[in-house]
């Protein structure tokens, strides 16, 4: 990771300590306590359990570091900087894909928080690219691995 300053929304930081909260206070126990019970199971060479416990404490570990790394070097998107006139980090924005003739809104977040799924899209992603800084009525066509998609900006929130 480099060390630029994630950009993060009130919510994405919420959620970011809790998880390193829980992965420090709760999965640490019970990671140790799989490793202590496993090594009960005989020769721990030969011993699956145990190789299977050390993975997954390697993992919750460089999850920790990762956190503790973006909780470090964070800036909480301040939604009041911008007046809506153009598309920002934080922005809640309503598209038509001018093809199929379909109304899409998405919320442009950093990496961290993205989830396609749920609408919030990264600043990084072909989508979050093409429309930052562009202003309601702006069109944009966007290189996607299927293709081109051509947006139209409706709203800017």
């Amino acid at each position: 990771m480099n060390d630029r300053k994630i950009m993060l929304t009130e919510e994405g930081l919420e959620k970011l300590q809790k998880e390193l909260y829980e992965l420090k206070t709760v999965k640490r126990k019970e990671i140790a306590e799989k490793i202590s019970n496993s090594v009960a199971f005989g020769e721990i060479s030969e011993n699956a359990e145990y190789r299977a416990a050390k993975n997954e404490q390697a993992f919750i570990e460089g999850r920790i570091l990762t956190l503790e790394k973006i909780i470090e070097n964070y800036e909480i998107i301040d939604k009041s900087k911008n007046d809506n006139s153009y598309i920002s980090p934080g922005s809640e924005i309503v598209v038509e894909d001018l093809k199929k003739k379909e109304k899409i809104q998405y919320i442009l977040v950093d990496y961290i928080e993205s989830d396609p799924g749920s609408g919030k899209i990264s600043i990084a992603s072909p989508i979050g690219k093409a429309v930052l800084g562009k202003k309601v009525g702006d069109k944009v066509k966007i290189r996607v691995p299927a293709g081109s998609i051509h947006y139209k900006i409706l709203e800017i929130k």
